[in-house]
């Protein structure tokens, strides 16, 4: 079960990043880059590291698992 205060980062189809609550519809901000997004949670939630959706393939992962920034 994820905690109230978890922040996710994830890629929007636009191709920029939200920053969302768990069950959350819309974003509670929303930035060009991953790093900004990353920030951006970091500020908004700082006891908390935000989890961070992966964008793209390596030989270890692929894309819709979650890790640390």
């Amino acid at each position: 079960m994820v905690a109230k205060d978890q922040l996710f980062v994830e890629q929007r189809k636009q191709g920029d990043y939200a920053v969302r609550r768990p069950g959350a519809e819309r974003a509670s901000a929303v930035a060009e880059t991953q790093t900004e997004a990353i920030k951006i949670a970091q500020e908004m939630n700082p006891d908390r590291e935000p989890l961070v959706e992966r964008v793209r393939h390596t030989s270890k992962c692929h894309p819709d698992q979650w890790r640390k920034p």
